[in-house]
């Protein structure tokens, strides 16, 4: 099927440039141009698009407003957002509402392939209804402890970036944003960061604390009543121990790096459900609980899809690495994908796994049982002999 692709821009010379840089794309997407933001609405009312890509800095309606309106007016569309190194400021407004962000000025390999990027994901998500709540999400809730820990930090004027690391590392949502932000091509770092600790070094203090100080950036997570406190801290837990045990497994450094944030990040589609679909999300849990099966089955078999291709598809739209997304999206079921080493994605299906055996016995007095349908995944991967030892000489704080 054709993408529909929209462009923005309050300068007719800008917006032919674009179509002439774009001609060779005419046979694959069909594109529309609109002059500023009120004519981009008009051409959204008439017709849905893929993706929105619109300029920052437009007089009457800049680009986060427009897309802002967007977001809530047409959620599965995908919000890219062009802006200049010398409006990191105005930028800033946007990261609520935008999902990837290129700079300007951008070529036409690098447009072309974050378009792809964004309209591929859409065979990750199979499902329009759930891609539009997904694609509504600015940002994932962060537990409001957190959120205490790192305002006290902030306005500290002796505070290390290391401790502000320390405290966005053990906050999911947090970590995603932070990643999402450092990753985009406006800060033209020209490689992929993987840590936290580096993607926070980049950033710098006085970043850091717009975004964690502005109110739209990183959410307190306010809970369904329905749903207690302890269960998102719990998803926390769980995410940090996984990344601890992602460090430890039998990899390189640089496919290390990445296994640990997807580790860190793979049950982020759990806090999406719990603060946009807490229905969902009290139903799946209670027939876990029912049954006896795993709460990813029941959100199977309620939504036709789980929180790990939930949480793969807007970390994506946010510009996670392939790698992490892919393995973040499988974690859950890694035979659905090809494997020829062991990979992140199987380091993060392993990490995840004993971390839930944590969870469920933290004594370890029951050992490393598994269920039958982990004992044929773990053979089907090879690598069921070696399943104890991953579990063994790893330090996990409870």
């Amino acid at each position: 099927m054709r993408k529909r692709v929209l462009f923005v821009d309050d300068e007719s010379k800008i917006l032919d440039g674009i179509r002439r840089m774009m001609h060779a794309e005419r046979e694959r997407w069909d594109m529309e141009f609109a002059i500023g933001g009120q004519a981009a609405l008009r051409a959204c009312e008439a017709g849905s698009f893929d993706v929105v890509v619109s300029d920052m800095r437009m007089p009457g309606m800049d680009g986060a407003t427009l897309l802002g309106l967007i977001r809530d007016l047409y959620p599965e569309t995908a919000r890219i957002v062009l802006s200049g190194y010398s409006e990191t400021e105005l930028s800033l407004r946007a990261i609520p509402v935008a999902q990837r962000f290129l700079a300007k000025p951008c070529s036409a390999s690098e447009l072309q392939s974050t378009i792809e990027q964004v309209c591929a994901l859409k065979e990750l998500l199979n499902k329009p209804a759930i891609r539009g709540i997904v694609g509504s999400v600015g940002q994932l809730p962060s537990l409001s402890s957190t959120y205490t820990s790192l305002e006290k930090a902030l306005i500290d004027p002796e505070v290390s970036m290391n401790e502000v690391a320390g405290i966005i590392e053990e906050d999911v949502g947090m970590s995603a944003k932070v990643l999402q932000l450092v990753n985009s091509a406006f800060f033209g770092l020209g490689r992929s960061v993987t840590s936290v600790p580096n993607a926070a070094a980049y950033l710098g203090l006085d970043t850091i604390k717009n975004l964690a100080l502005g109110s739209e950036v990183f959410r307190i997570f306010v809970p369904d009543k329905r749903i207690s406190q302890s269960v998102c801290e719990s998803i926390q837990k769980c995410a940090n121990r996984a990344a601890a045990i992602a460090s430890g497994l039998p990899m390189g450094p640089k496919l290390r790096e990445v296994a640990v944030v997807a580790a860190l990040l793979h049950d982020a589609g759990s806090l999406v459900l719990a603060s946009k679909m807490p229905d969902e999300f009290c139903a799946a849990h209670s027939i876990a609980a029912q049954r006896g099966c795993k709460v990813f089955e029941a959100e199977e078999e309620l939504l036709g899809t789980s929180h790990a291709e939930i949480g793969a598809y807007l970390l994506g739209l946010w510009g996670l690495r392939h790698q992490a997304v892919e393995a973040i999206a499988h974690h859950h079921r890694p035979t659905r994908v090809a494997h020829s080493d062991f990979d992140c994605t199987v380091a993060v299906y392993v990490a995840s796994l004993l971390a839930e055996k944590f969870e469920a016995d933290p004594t370890g007095a029951k050992g490393l049982e598994i269920e039958e349908s982990d004992r044929v995944c773990l053979e089907k991967l090879g690598i069921l002999s070696q399943f104890p030892a991953f579990g063994g000489g790893i330090r996990i704080e409870a």
